[in-house]
C-alpha cells in the first residue's frame, strides 16, 4: 500500500558560519547540496534504486523548468505541498555521480524568513525528499522502496536521513564557530513575535 515517506529525525544544529552568501537574481539566498543519494541505505533504512530516482529526477526537472518546484520547512504528515507554508524553490537539479545535487532559493516568505534566520544564525539545516510509495523488505532493517514511488518535493528538516543532506550557502568564503543551542527558540520567537502578537508556546 502507498504510504507517504518522509525522513525525519531529531534535531541537530551544526558549527559551520557561512557568510558572503551569493544572492538568486531576485535578491534571495541560494544554497546548494546534496538532494538525494541512490543505492545508499538512508538513516530511517530505506533504500532508493538508481533507476527509480532517475525516472522521478527526468520528471521533477519539468517542475524545476516551470517555477512550481516548491517545498516547506519540516516535513508535514501530507502529500500535499502547502503553499502557506512554502520556504524555498529548487532553481537547478543535476546528478553528480549517485548523488542528486540542488540549488534552492529561499523566499521572503514566513517559513522561509525563518529558514534565512536558523542559517544566518549559524543553524545546519537539511533537506530531505517526500513522496508517495510503498516499501518491500529488503534485508534484515532495510527496506526498499517500490516502482510506485512518486516524488512530491524536498523540504528544509534539522536533521537529514540521506547522508550528508545538509545544505550550504553558495558562498565565497567560510569559517568556523561554536554554536549556543538557546539561539534556536529565541531567533524563531523574535520572528513570530515581530508582528507585535506572540503565539502561545
Amino acid at each position: 500500500m502507498k504510504q507517504v515517506l518522509i525522513e525525519t529525525i531529531p534535531f541537530t544544529v551544526g558549527q559551520t558560519q557561512l557568510h558572503e552568501g551569493i544572492k538568486a537574481p531576485s535578491g534571495n539566498p541560494l544554497v546548494e547540496g546534496i538532494l538525494a543519494t541512490a543505492e545508499v541505505k538512508n538513516g530511517n533504512g530505506r533504500y532508493y534504486p538508481r533507476e527509480l530516482w532517475e525516472r522521478e529526477i527526468d520528471k521533477y526537472s519539468q517542475l524545476v523548468k516551470e517555477n512550481r518546484a516548491t517545498g516547506e520547512l519540516d516535513h508535514p504528515e501530507s502529500s500535499i505541498i502547502s503553499l502557506k507554508n512554502v520556504s524555498h524553490i529548487i532553481r537547478e537539479i543535476w546528478w553528480d555521480g549517485d548523488k542528486v545535487m540542488g540549488k534552492l532559493e529561499i523566499l521572503p516568505t514566513v517559513s522561509g524568513n525563518i529558514l534565512k534566520a536558523l542559517i544566518d544564525n549559524n543553524v545546519m539545516v537539511g533537506v530531505s525528499s517526500r513522496g508517495m510509495g510503498s516499501l518491500k523488505q529488503m534485508s534484515e532493517g532495510t527496506l526498499e522502496v517500490q516502482d510506485d514511488f512518486e516524488l512530491l518535493c524536498w523540504d528544509f528538516v534539522s536533521t537529514p536521513s540521506n547522508p550528508g543532506s545538509y545544505m550550504n550557502l553558495v558562498k565565497e568564503g567560510l569559517e568556523k564557530t561554536s554554536i549556543d543551542y538557546s539561539k534556536v527558540n529565541s531567533v524563531i520567537t523574535e520572528i513570530l513575535c515581530s508582528q507585535g502578537t506572540c503565539p502561545i508556546f
